[in-house]
């Protein structure tokens, strides 16, 4: 049985928010999903792991790359402007690899609507799953990595998350503080 949330609960704007699970880039938790076949976990994400329901992604990954794989970068814009199919995504290879980003940002979705999960917890300068990349083409030189795109503009709310971060930061945790969470764990 699904317990109540209260009316005063931060988490309720976002539409119960307290009883979704989390998408999170398995990178972060220790998962050897990264281009070059490595991790970069988050130790507060991983603690943060024993009390919600996270269901761990590699967009890329999902999308049919391998791991190991070339890294990639943003051409012609940011992960909306190749949403919009005005950009490109280019491996350091020079193969372009755009449709594999796009499916795996869609596979991320659906995984996401599947959970009921309302927020990404993604890794942070990644040109997938970065809420800010530098391995774009973005206007300012950063933008949204392809997936982080897709989300945002789905109605999920994306958190970009480094390893060396505190975790959670101090707006996500008004967002989790209602699902019992003690940071001390």
């Amino acid at each position: 049985m699904k317990r109540k949330t209260s009316s005063n609960s931060p988490t309720d704007e976002l539409g119960g928010i307290k009883d979704s699970p989390f998408l999170v880039s398995g990178c972060l938790l220790g998962i050897g999903c990264r281009y070059d076949g490595g991790t970069c976990p988050s130790s507060g994400l991983i603690r943060f792991a024993s009390s919600a329901s996270l269901i761990p992604i590699c967009p890329e990954q999902l999308g049919g790359l391998s791991t190991p794989r070339p890294s990639a970068t943003i051409t012609g814009g940011d992960g909306d402007d190749v949403l919009s199919g005005c950009a490109r995504v280019v491996n350091q290879e020079g193969k372009d690899v755009t449709d594999a980003y796009k499916r795996g940002a869609e596979e991320s979705l659906r995984l996401a609507r599947l959970t009921g999960a309302r927020i990404a917890l993604l890794r942070e300068r990644s040109p997938s799953c970065g809420l800010s990349t530098p391995y774009c083409e973005g206007k300012s030189g950063i933008g949204r990595g392809v997936t982080a795109a897709l989300l945002h503009s789905s109605g999920i709310k994306v958190f970009g998350i480094l390893p060396e971060d505190d975790f959670p930061s101090p707006d996500l945790f008004e967002l989790i503080k209602g699902r019992g969470w003690d940071q001390s764990n």
